[in-house]
């Protein structure tokens, strides 16, 4: 595995306790997001490097989460039907923003909209949907800060699975080994992938999507 880690208490020394944050496992240049499938979809990503394969469908929305513990919560840490393996995805920055930029939040806010119908419209056309949704904590518990996750779909779909990841990481070991720890009471030794807070190059679009200064 190419991520490192670090146990989840060092972790929360860095990690702003609320707010709209992207908390992201990164290099200078890259940055991962994580997705959960059934293990015939991961099994082909892992070995061809792209999501694809004849199970693999591009007419349908996927959902993109930088942070780990966010991942988990919703994957049920690899236990739900259909979410068995977990895909650690590497990404370039730039690719990440140029999504990013595609974004409309999923729900209309006077803060980031100036009217309804234009936020409907928008949300109507683009292919990129942004969702800010309550951090979680390692047993699930809901955490003040926000977390975020995007749902893509069309051409922009395509291009991310064929063309912007770069590596494909089976990482679903890790995860057992660390539902494992949470499982036998053992918080002080969880490792999770180590995270810190992102924000986009452009500050307008920092302000335009709802990131936290």
């Amino acid at each position: 595995m190419n991520i490192i880690t670090e146990f989840y208490k060092q972790g929360l020394e860095h990690w702003p306790k609320n707010g709209q944050r992207i908390l992201a496992h990164q290099t200078d240049d890259e940055i991962v997001v994580y997705q959960a499938y059934k293990k015939s979809i991961a099994h082909f990503a892992a070995e061809h490097q792209f999501l694809g394969g004849n199970e693999y469908s591009y007419n349908r929305m996927s959902w993109i989460k930088p942070n780990f513990l966010w991942m988990m919560y919703r994957c049920g840490w690899a236990e739900k039907e259909n979410q068995e393996r977990v895909l650690a995805l590497w990404i370039k920055k730039k690719d990440f923003e140029s999504v990013l930029n595609e974004a409309v939040i999923s729900s209309f806010n006077p803060l980031y909209h100036n009217n309804h119908e234009k936020w409907r419209a928008e949300l109507d056309q683009k292919e990129v949907r942004l969702q800010w949704d309550p951090d979680h904590d390692p047993y699930g518990h809901k955490q003040e800060r926000r977390a975020i996750q995007l749902g893509l779909k069309g051409q922009i779909l395509e291009k991310f699975v064929k063309k912007q990841i770069i590596r494909v990481e089976d990482i679903t070991d890790f995860v057992k080994q660390q539902k494992s720890l949470l499982d036998n009471g053992k918080l002080d030794e969880l490792k999770v992938p180590a995270e810190r807070v992102y924000r986009t190059t452009n500050e307008a679009l920092n302000k335009r999507v709802g990131i936290a200064l």
